[in-house]
């Protein structure tokens, strides 16, 4: 729950200042200091209070973050998916009718 909290905050931010990436780190490292400053006592599989911190990055915080963070950004933005190729597979998708996009060419 912290890490899409954190995502959506992260995205909406960065849409107006790019420093918006880094709040979610700061956000990261304050949930997780106060999560050791509440619980007492440690499970018997965590040995020190620094391994809360590795198991929450790696247990799901750090890809909840990165998937909300992308989204929020993509949804925000208004995000448009630029063809560089006839050949691509973007290009294909929206030919067949399999997308539910336009593809707007690249210049260049």
């Amino acid at each position: 729950m912290g890490g899409a909290i954190t995502g959506i905050v992260s995205g909406l931010l960065a849409y107006y200042n790019e420093a918006g990436w880094l709040l979610g780190f700061l956000l990261y490292v304050l949930v997780d200091k106060f999560v050791i400053a509440i619980v007492r006592e440690l499970p018997e599989d965590i040995p020190e209070p620094r391994m809360i911190l590795r198991k929450a990055f790696w247990g799901g915080w750090f890809l909840f973050w990165l998937f909300f963070t992308m989204m929020t950004y993509t949804l925000v933005t208004d995000f448009q998916p630029v063809c560089y190729s006839n050949q691509s597979l973007l290009y294909k998708m929206v030919e067949s009718g399999n997308a539910s996009i336009k593809c707007v060419f690249a210049m260049g």
